[in-house]
């Protein structure tokens, strides 16, 4: 059975706009991704690794443990062998925060994607391929996370652009999710349920003609 690594934050932990509830596994994106490929015959399982709040490579001041740099090679280390890892962050590196645009938040992936390719695995595990995924854009945000992404609608604007050029210099894949869905007019920084499956099957869709997993 191959093993895929979900690296991200609360738009992949599944939260539900407007709330602090939890869509379930199967209504999650990385659920359906898994559903999608065991249906076409594919013998994966996906591993989540979402945390609310997490950055590329800053920290929070309010909470710990949000750098994704902090621990990553540990994390690869702990769920090898692994056949993929899919990294999808950057949004909380827009919060008011920090002061950063898309070129340091794709810098914040860069480094993440070395430190995967150069964690401690086991002596004859495979170095994992990766898939970088743009999350959706941040959309005029609403409701009670508004005030910590004031502006962030437009320190976000090329993160896309920047994150495809990060992907295309290290050579991993890449998938821009703006391109099949939009964040939650609820809140304009999560992802509502219907969008979860659309985005969990575009990326199966790509999986499976792009790796070759077990059968």
């Amino acid at each position: 059975m191959d093993q895929i690594l979900v690296y991200s934050d609360s738009q992949s932990w599944g939260i539900i706009p407007g709330t602090r509830q939890r869509l379930p596994f199967d209504q999650r994106w990385p659920g359906v991704l898994e559903n999608c490929l065991l249906a076409t015959g594919k013998s994966v399982r996906v591993v989540e690794n979402c945390l609310n709040g997490r950055r590329t490579a800053w920290s929070s001041p309010f909470l710990d443990g949000r750098d994704g740099s902090q621990g990553l090679a540990q994390v690869i280390e702990m769920h090898s062998p692994l056949k993929l890892v899919i990294v999808m962050l950057g949004t909380n590196d827009f919060q008011r925060s920090h002061n950063n645009d898309a070129s340091l938040a794709a810098e914040g992936v860069a480094k993440l994607i070395k430190i995967i390719r150069n964690a401690p695995i086991e002596p004859g595990m495979p170095t994992p391929e990766i898939m970088v995924v743009a999350p959706p854009a941040i959309v005029d945000p609403k409701g009670s996370i508004a005030p910590k992404f004031t502006g962030a609608d437009e320190r976000c604007l090329g993160f896309a652009e920047a994150l495809e050029t990060v992907a295309n210099d290290h050579r991993t894949y890449f998938f821009d999710a703006g391109t099949v869905i939009r964040t939650s007019p609820q809140d304009g920084v999560h992802i509502d349920q219907p969008d979860h499956r659309t985005l969990g099957e575009a990326i199966a869709h790509i999986l499976d003609k792009s790796i070759t997993f077990g059968g």
